[in-house]
């Protein structure tokens, strides 16, 4: 139950207040980068070291996915056009998709070949047939990090084969992938990121299966791309979506690829075990109600200009307090839009101001309504109002 009061103090203010009883736990893990993020909203929950320059591994294919994803929803590519495999991407050593050297691959045999089975191979081929060189589509590379604010990255290749000046960032990768998902919605691209889902994918009569642990039995997990280099360790971008709700979590420098499964199992499910979406009001749900002073309705209901809704933490939602604040009774006339009041959110470490406005007109009274409102107002005094709301 929320307890709400408004009474004719000195400054005649309202304060609504909100808690709840709950603690989070603490967030220790071996992985020696991490960034974890709320999709819809940007909100960090949890980082360690998420600045700091490490070695990508395959997860730089995230940027070589995206950039045919960009090409194939520009219509400058199709799922269906073919690329030649170069002796050169045919010799590549470390995962492959294992294309034939001088045959030709479709563009979707070749994503699945890169997103599913890693296949550097694949990934090359790509790369050659869009720019020409491997050389030419790294310089395309570093352009869209930096046109997507990857400030610390460094691409070299198409493959994120070791290579002394490929750098990038857990917080780079992270806002790579948000970006992604953001651009090529399933809804209007139902043929690309659903790529990142498959459990295995088969070419030339050979059956691999994805890499990413999160596919087999996370719940609502959908991505991305796992990476491992000796200099690098074991790395993962994953996503996953439960209820509405989606988090995208990059880890990197872990030891194994069996603490990379167990990690990036445990911090997703841990993610969603602590934080949650609230929503406090909705569009135009009245928040409040402020007295009028000589108008023609006794009242106005106070509005916030767009739907109130907060992810926290269970520590966040603990210490959550919201109030609601204006000088009672507001004078006539008032008009909708009015900035009356103002509603405050405080947490530990925060706090937000949000304005309450008016959410219909309130004219004034005539003449002789006026002096009877003021008189009644000398004798009576103003009201006082003691809710209770559930």
């Amino acid at each position: 139950m929320i307890g709400k009061f408004l009474t004719r103090l000195a400054c005649l203010a309202a304060v609504t207040s909100f808690a709840w009883s709950a603690s989070a736990a603490e967030i220790l893990t071996p992985a020696r980068y991490v960034y974890i993020t709320d999709f819809e909203s940007g909100k960090v929950l949890f980082a360690k070291d998420a600045e700091a320059p490490m070695k990508p591994a395959s997860m730089a294919k995230i940027m070589t996915v995206f950039i045919v994803f960009q090409r194939i929803a520009d219509g400058s590519l199709r799922l269906d056009d073919s690329f030649l495999v170069s002796e050169k991407a045919w010799r590549k050593g470390g995962s492959r998709s294992f294309v034939e050297v001088d045959s030709r691959v479709s563009v979707s045999d070749l994503l699945n070949g890169v997103i599913v089975q890693s296949g550097n191979d694949a990934a090359i081929v790509l790369a050659e047939g869009i720019a020409g060189t491997e050389d030419a589509f790294a310089e395309e590379m570093n352009y869209w990090a930096e046109k997507l604010g990857m400030k610390q990255t460094n691409f070299r290749n198409a493959t994120g084969w070791p290579d002394p000046d490929l750098t990038t960032t857990a917080m780079d990768l992270n806002i790579l992938t948000t970006e992604l998902i953001k651009r090529f919605p399933v809804a209007e691209y139902p043929e690309l990121y659903p790529m990142f889902a498959k459990k295995e994918f088969t070419y030339n009569n050979i059956t691999q299966p994805n890499r990413n642990p999160l596919v087999y039995g996370t719940a609502g997990a959908d991505g991305l791309k796992t990476g491992h280099t000796e200099e690098s360790g074991y790395g993962l971008v994953g996503s996953a979506v439960r209820n509405g709700q989606r988090f995208v979590m990059v880890l990197n420098g872990m030891e194994s690829m069996k603490q990379r499964s167990t990690e990036s199992r445990r911090l997703m499910d841990l993610m969603f075990r602590e934080y949650q979406t609230y929503e406090f009001f909705k569009k135009d749900q009245p928040v409040d109600q402020a007295n009028v002073w000589l108008g023609t309705a006794p009242k106005v209901d106070l509005i916030l200009d767009a739907p109130l809704k907060m992810l926290l933490s269970r520590k966040q939602r603990q210490a959550l307090e919201i109030s609601v604040q204006w000088l009672d009774p507001v004078p006539a006339p008032i008009r909708a839009g009015d900035q009356i009041g103002t509603l405050v959110i405080n947490l530990p470490d925060e706090v937000t101001k949000l304005p309450l406005r008016a959410a219909y007109n309130v004219d004034s009274l005539g003449l002789f309504n006026r002096i009877g409102a003021a008189v009644k107002y000398l004798v009576f005094g103003a009201p006082t109002l003691q809710k209770i709301v559930q």
